[in-house]
């Protein structure tokens, strides 16, 4: 029984990180968002979208160490992501954030369905995962705030001639 529950507890801590690798895929877009905006819109990006997933970002990387920690399992160093081309543009970098969100999101909630979470994790795994899940849900529509493509075109500094 032991053994298995070892098993179970590894691969659950392989979906967790899943999830957080593609946490990190939206912050890193996010970022080059940020990057290509006047100071006024990418304070909004920033507040909106950057924020929320970076906060996520860190609770799901601090669940999962904790949760290895406490059952004397590795733990896992997340590297730091490859962003997409800034040639995209902001609406493209935004686009591509959230779904890198909604891949991490898939991934949480199969995870919660599997009972994985209840059967070998405990109050704080699930604790972190919930928080994690408030974190990035409705990151789609916060998005849409950011991602009016009027605004966009005028603020977009990779559209303006240098």
């Amino acid at each position: 029984m032991a053994y298995t529950t070892a098993v179970a507890r590894r691969e659950l801590l392989d979906a967790i990180a899943v999830a957080i690798d593609a946490i990190a895929d939206a912050l890193a877009s996010l970022g080059l968002a940020y990057e290509q905006l006047d100071d006024a819109h990418a304070d909004d990006l920033e507040e909106l979208l950057f924020r929320p997933v970076q906060r996520a970002y860190g609770r799901a990387k601090r669940t999962h160490a904790q949760f290895a920690e406490r059952h004397e399992l590795p733990g896992r160093e997340f590297a730091t992501p490859n962003p997409r081309a800034p040639s995209i543009g902001v609406k493209g970098l935004i686009e591509s954030a959230v779904e890198a969100v909604g891949r991490a999101e898939n991934e949480l909630v199969a995870l919660q369905d599997s009972l994985m979470p209840i059967e070998v994790g405990d109050a704080q795994l699930r604790a972190g995962l919930s928080e994690v899940r408030e974190l990035i849900g409705g990151l789609s529509g916060r998005a849409r705030l950011c991602a009016d493509v009027r605004t966009l075109k005028r603020t977009d500094r990779s559209s303006r001639r240098r």
